[in-house]
Order: structure tokens, then sequence, then C-alpha cells
């Protein structure tokens, strides 16, 4: 399975999200730290969930990286987090 899948699945499982969106950018990291042939490192999730209502940015990025906690651990280098409530525009 392709770890951008990968990481879909355990958000959509965990957090229930209104939408969800996971961009694989390890192409755009070619040369730098963490890259390695073949990809799979970067990646950039835009996500909306009631998960975030009364949350802090920081909290967001904390409850995502726990769920994560597997791929961070693993192959995956760099991940960008764009989390939001519904109600956030």
């Amino acid at each position: 399975m392709r770890t951008a899948d990968l990481i879909e699945q355990k958000l959509t499982a965990a957090l229930a999200p209104q939408s969800l969106k996971v961009d694989d950018e390890s192409h755009l990291h070619a040369g730098h730290s963490g890259h390695r042939e073949g990809g799979q490192t970067h990646y950039r999730v835009y996500i909306v969930s009631k998960a975030f209502e009364n949350k802090t940015r920081l909290e967001r990025h904390r409850l995502i990286n726990g769920i994560l906690s597997d791929e961070l651990a693993g192959g995956v280098h760099a991940l960008a987090i764009h989390a939001k409530a519904p109600d956030e525009g």
C-alpha cells in the first residue's frame, strides 16, 4: 500500500473528516535531506474535521502526529499539516 493511502486510511478512521487531501510532495525534495529514490517521504495533508473544534493548532498537529506515529518513525521524513474545524473558512 502506498504511504499516502495509508495516511488517508488512518486519518479517516480516527477523525472522520468532512474533507481530506493527502499530497505526496516527495518529487519536490529530490536532492534534499530525507529524500530517497522512489519518493514517499514528504507529504502535505489538508483536513477538515469536527475533531479539531476548540483545539489549538498545536493540539491539532499533535493529534495527527500521534495517529501517524508509525509512519513518522519510519519512512515519512516531512509532514505539512493544514487542519481546520468545519466552521473555519
